[in-house]
């Protein structure tokens, strides 16, 4: 399948993107121009050594094609998701609509038909409240000494308005798929949906250096069961995917352009549903930057990371049943756009069905062997 030209940023000829791309001798990370792709191994062998350059958007490589000519699911030139080394990490609970909506999981125990009538519960008790005060504030603690006194209490009002964010790893190294590729959820859920979200890239010194788009598929049947079953719900073959590309930072596009973001998503299901939403970064209950400072507080990442920002999306239109809200179906296809950012698309199916992740970290450090060696001789 061809790459779609009107997945790039509506101002890619401004844009300095990264991505990467499987060869015929493996991996490697690409830049892309001007609508030009080049090849920046010589220089970079990963992502990761190419973001803990001093300046990753002023890199130059070697042309390798036209992005027209990149492909999905075979080809010379197809495209992966852009982030090879990083370790994956997310971000939950950053919204207020998502805080409600993890209340609502967990009081229905993961139950989609109990969840309509809670919602407007719930909604109408604390909803103002969490969407007024500042986590981790004098404000946020005595709106939680009183929801603990009336019984409202929850973990997830926890991480929603208490000091500490709720941060966790969702996908091993080299796991997440990019544009195009079958996303799965568990072939045993049946209430869950995507989270689409901007994803910043951060690099081994604890620098931002660009943003991407991803999607942080969800089982709300399992985390709602129990919050212990997070690893369950998040860490399954093919729920993660990030792209098309990274988007680094430079004199036209910087972090207060994430801030600013806006979101839509657009799901079409093969039985003719389709679905719209829209997300809008500005709403974001913890700043970008602080969300990366917790992240690091207590830990470092010597290849870097990723981390999903957390979405404020949260589907309760009912797909078959009345009361029962959305849940996926294979065949879905999921967009999620944002203007600066580009269109990430990937067609739904299971875990089981989708493709099995078998490229791993040995693996890419033989292909890069395997490729000096070619170059010495």
């Amino acid at each position: 399948m061809k790459f779609d030209l009107n997945a790039l940023p509506t101002d890619t000829a401004r844009a300095t993107l990264a991505g990467r791309l499987m060869l015929a001798d493996g991996p490697v990370p690409v830049l892309v121009r001007d609508g030009v792709v080049y090849d920046v191994s010589r220089v970079a062998p990963t992502s990761a050594d190419w973001f803990d350059l001093p300046d990753p958007a002023a890199l130059t490589g070697e042309r390798l094609c036209d992005v027209a000519e990149l492909t999905i699911g075979g080809g010379t030139f197809e495209l992966l998701a852009p982030i090879d080394l990083q370790c994956v990490k997310a971000c939950g609970v950053t919204f207020a609509v998502s805080a409600l909506e993890r209340v609502i999981e967990e009081r229905a125990r993961g139950d989609a038909d109990q969840a309509a009538a809670i919602r407007g519960d719930l909604e109408g008790k604390i909803g103002g409240g969490i969407r007024s005060v500042v986590p981790g504030s004098e404000e946020a603690a005595k709106l939680k000494a009183a929801l603990i006194e009336a019984g409202m209490w929850s973990q997830y009002l926890e991480v929603a308005i208490g000091p500490d964010a709720e941060v966790f790893t969702k996908a091993p190294v080299l796991s997440s798929l990019g544009w195009g590729a079958d996303l799965g959820f568990r072939s045993d859920s049946t209430w869950n949906n995507p989270e689409p979200e901007v994803v910043l890239v951060v690099n081994a010194a604890g620098k931002v250096v660009g943003a991407t788009l991803g999607n942080d598929v969800n089982l709300r049947d399992f985390e709602g069961r129990s919050a212990l079953l997070l690893g369950k719900a998040k860490d399954n073959n093919a729920a993660c995917a990030i792209g098309p590309f990274v988007r680094l930072f430079d004199d036209g596009f910087g972090i207060d352009d994430v801030r600013n973001a806006e979101l839509d998503l657009v799901i079409d299901g093969p039985e003719g549903y389709r679905l719209e939403g829209h997300s809008s970064m500005n709403q974001i209950s913890r700043d970008p930057l602080d969300l990366v400072r917790q992240t690091l507080s207590e830990h470092q990442y010597p290849d870097g990371f990723v981390l999903f920002l957390g979405t404020l999306f949260a589907p309760v239109q009912d797909r078959d049943e009345p009361g029962r809200g959305f849940t996926h179906k294979v065949g879905d296809t999921v967009r999620i756009h944002s203007p600066a950012l580009g269109t990430l698309t990937n067609r739904m199916t299971t875990s089981k069905q989708a493709a099995p992740w078998t490229f791993g970290i040995r693996h890419l450090y033989r292909t890069m062997a395997a490729r000096d060696a070619a170059v010495r001789i």
